[in-house]
């Protein structure tokens, strides 16, 4: 690891962290309180995602809807109005809404083929969205004046590396750059997460073959056909499932790169100094 000790993560001129885990357990929380310090770079791997390597699809789906408009139409054909994604660290709506759902059109649905094709996008995204971090960590030295480095990574970091591989290119890469940090849930908090995916769903990436399996099992399960399916049910399903796939995953990743923390002792965590002594703690003496 990069820091091998409290005393070692505590006397560092530069730290670098990355925290990973499900989405609703306060990597974007943490990551926005060091940033509002003043004194860390915040890199959100999902912001950066549906930017720069999203971005165009985001918006080709925005115009591709207008377009249905012959008013709009009209508009657009001409230049003469301009359609773009607002998306932010905290609302990534645009691009949850581009990820879709599979399932019943009349409902918003989209035909699984074209769902599978936009998380094939995500992942490739994702991918290069990680290995950015290393060019971030530059960037934010050289042209801010930022020693310190915080990468908030997407809840499905796990679905796009093989955690099991103690020499899997970018667990390696981002574990050489950063202490990785897994914020470690319980299953207390595991109907809270799904109860927030569902009243506000989040970008999900899942790997094919998982994602293949979960349709079929949701269609034989249901006795439904794809155009039957009720897209919002869907993706609550796949979400709870997730949940529980990716547990193993994460250990993995905790083992074989990094450290872990409780959600419930980040969440005490109210200043830098507090996540210091937290990290130092965790690290132990080494």
């Amino acid at each position: 690891m990069r820091y091998t000790s409290g005393k070692d993560w505590l006397n560092a001129k530069s730290k670098r962290v990355l925290f990973f885990g499900m989405s609703g357990l306060g990597k974007t929380h943490v990551s926005n309180m060091l940033r509002a310090s003043g004194e860390w770079f915040h890199y959100s791997a999902d912001y950066r995602i549906g930017t720069r390597y999203m971005g165009e699809y985001i918006t080709d789906n925005f115009k591709r809807r207008a377009m249905e408009d012959p008013f709009l139409a009209e508009l657009l054909r001409s230049d003469s109005i301009y359609i773009a994604s607002n998306l932010t660290f905290d609302d990534l709506s645009p691009l949850s809404t581009y990820l879709g759902k599979p399932g019943d059109p009349e409902k918003g649905g989209l035909p699984f083929e074209e769902y599978q094709k936009r998380q094939a996008q995500h992942h490739i995204a994702e991918v290069s969205a990680l290995y950015d971090t290393a060019h971030f960590i530059t960037r934010a030295k050289d042209l801010y004046a930022y020693d310190n480095f915080v990468c908030d990574s997407g809840g499905s970091t796990c679905e796009v590396v093989d955690p099991f591989d103690k020499d899997d290119a970018l667990l390696s890469a981002l574990a050489q750059d950063h202490l990785m940090v897994w914020i470690e849930g319980s299953p207390e908090h595991e109907a809270e997460l799904v109860r927030r995916f569902k009243r506000a769903p989040k970008p999900m990436c899942y790997r094919p073959e998982f994602l293949a399996n979960i349709w079929d099992e949701y269609l034989n399960k249901n006795n439904v056909k794809e155009g039957d399916v009720d897209p919002n049910d869907f993706v609550t399903f796949t979400y709870a499932r997730a949940i529980q796939q990716r547990q193993p995953r994460y250990q993995a990743m905790y083992e074989n790169f990094g450290v872990k923390v409780s959600h419930t002792d980040l969440a005490k965590c109210v200043s830098p100094d507090g996540l210091d002594q937290l990290i130092a703690h965790t690290l132990g003496n080494g």
